[in-house]
């Protein structure tokens, strides 16, 4: 069951920011996602909090450029998603305007899982480093950094996942969540961090007299990567993600963009002059994270990371074809669990937990997240690990009231031995345990819903900014609101409002399009993966977008949900 509710947003507030100079709607919008005063929303570079409020980044700072001085040899440790490939192009593009001699590694998932292990620390070690450098991963490779120190090799930790009880021994670490670290901002992204990472870099250099002879590098240059790992990895979008976020769109805006991004905007078929957030999060996001779910990151990486047009536009053409391989997997494996749930009643259970052997384990994370969504449940799903068929790995995907790390970790102590290793996030997690063992985890994972989750906690509440007046059902408007950032923790305007339904037919037997009438205006909307039809009235949920055909701009309405 959803509920349509709108946001509570204090009318003298809205005032103020009126006063302050915003537009009527923007500062009812701005009000409800408790916006004070207009700095809050400034989005200048000057904005940014300072990088010395870091843990351990002038550590940090001066082990890369003693490293750099001595012709250290680095290597970066990726990680497999968007965020770890944007990471990894800002470590070693930036890295590389001051003159580092760097290269990277990610890890292939399938073969050696995830972050600094011992095994993949095995594997840099023929590279002959000097610095191990791990971008959005590291915390937890206690393991992987004992192995480097017995190497005699250094260690950097740049990363943004909470820490476990123990800390591994690295020579340096930087990361928002690690004990006692005072930044304000606990929200940053892998790529965030290691982007803060350089900017404490470049002042250390700069006390050393390096760029006395040479101009500074401009790492505003890597902001497009920044941007885009941000929104796609959906950390919350606080006041300083949103510089940052907002800083790399205007450079995509304005053509400024590794050959990569454009190439990447191009395959999607999205215009990078007109980009958005949702552009980042919803086209080049799956494209770039498409490589690490079914083969290897690196395909991602060096579409980030190549100055060739050509060959980005090659690989982004690969990414993209990896993507729709990607969605038709997920779309098979959709309607597998589609199908196992029609013999369940899921108002009879708080958690859904699903196993299939012939599952591909890249795609078990979409899955989770497309039922927690359908069903607003917490959502595991597993597939096996490798071919002996002993051990699965699993992914979920949560709701708001139930942090699924805790979870895990509550029957890990519960239930000692089940759990082979787990980690993650409140909304997102991954685990590892014994084929035969998930019906137990199953049972124990429930046990745990009926515990925290009551019947308020399975209500999906769609938060909505009211009603939207007739004056401002326009292109101009939409992309006023297009050009803002909007994003986890800080969401797009969706409004709601009563319509008749004026007429409705299915588009390529999949999408609901709609025309709406409130008095004697009429608009044109559409519900994406839609196919029931609507009653003649109802109360309608939507997104503003523009939308441009044979050169003419109109605005259109996309459905995100409807109360007959």
């Amino acid at each position: 069951m959803t509920q349509i509710t709108p946001r509570l947003c204090a009318p003298a507030q809205t005032e103020v920011l009126i006063r302050q100079g915003l537009h009527p709607v923007l500062a009812r919008l701005y009000a409800a996602r408790g916006i004070c005063h207009t700095d809050e929303v400034e989005t200048h570079f000057t904005h940014l909090l300072a990088p010395a409020q870091l843990k351990g980044i002038d550590d940090a700072a001066l082990l890369l450029a003693d490293t750099i001085a001595a012709g250290g040899k680095m290597t970066v440790i990726a990680d497999y998603d968007c965020d770890g490939a944007t990471a990894c192009a800002v470590a070693v593009r930036g890295l590389r305007l001051f003159g580092a001699n760097v290269d990277y590694l990610v890890p292939n998932r399938f073969e050696y899982g995830y972050g600094l292990t011992p095994d993949i620390v095995a594997l840099a070690a023929k590279g002959q480093p000097q610095l191990l450098i791990t971008v959005d991963n590291g915390i937890a490779s206690v393991d992987g950094v004992a192995a480097a120190n017995a190497l005699g090799l250094e260690v950097l930790i740049t990363d943004h996942h909470l820490p476990g009880d123990t800390l591994p021994a690295a020579r340096a670490m930087v990361n928002p969540n690690q004990p006692g670290c005072t930044f304000a901002s606990k929200h940053l992204a892998g790529v965030g961090v290691m982007f803060y990472v350089l900017l404490a870099l470049r002042a250390q250099l700069r006390q050393r007299g390096a760029f006395s002879d040479r101009p500074e590098p401009r790492l505003d240059s890597l902001l497009d990567l920044v941007a885009l790992g941000t929104v796609a990895d959906v950390v919350k979008l606080d006041a300083n993600n949103r510089v940052l976020v907002a800083q790399g769109l205007t450079r995509i805006r304005a053509g400024r963009m590794q050959a990569g991004i454009a190439a990447l905007f191009r395959a999607a078929g999205r215009e990078a002059k007109s980009a958005s957030g949702f552009d980042l999060g919803f086209a080049l996001g799956p494209r770039l994270n498409a490589a690490g779910r079914l083969a290897d990151m690196s395909l991602g990486i060096e579409c980030l990371l190549t100055d060739d047009v050509g060959r980005a536009w090659a690989l982004a053409q690969q990414l993209d074809a990896m993507n729709r391989e990607r969605r038709e997997i997920e779309a098979e494996m959709q309607q597998t669990a589609l199908a196992e749930l029609a013999e369940v009643d899921p108002s009879g259970c708080t958690t859904l937990t699903l196993f299939n052997p012939s599952w591909h384990q890249g795609v078990i994370g979409i899955v989770a997240g497309r039922l927690k969504e359908r069903f607003f449940r917490p959502s595991v799903t597993f597939a096996l690990a490798d071919d002996s068929g002993e051990l699965v790995k699993g992914s979920g995907r949560s709701i708001p009231g139930f942090h699924l790390r805790d979870a895990l970790d509550l029957i890990s102590k519960r239930h000692a031995g089940l759990l082979t290793k787990f980690g993650g996030h409140a909304m997102a997690a991954g685990l590892t345990l014994r084929t035969v063992d998930v019906p137990r985890f199953k049972e124990a994972f429930e046990a745990i819903g009926r515990e925290w989750l009551g019947t308020d906690s399975l209500t999906r509440v769609l938060e909505t900014d009211g009603d939207l007046e007739d004056a401002y059902f326009t292109p101009q408007f939409a992309e006023l609101l297009d050009n803002l950032v909007w994003g986890q923790g800080f969401p797009a305007p969706v409004f709601s409002t009563e319509f008749e339904i004026a007429s409705q037919a299915l588009v390529k037997e999949r999408h609901l399009k709609l025309q709406l009438m409130r008095g004697r205006q009429r608009y044109q909307a559409i519900w994406f993966n839609r196919t029931e039809p609507l009653p003649a009235r109802a109360l309608i949920a939507y997104r503003l977008v523009r939308d441009t055909w044979n050169g003419v701009a109109r605005v259109q309405l996309v459905v995100e949900h409807a109360l007959a």
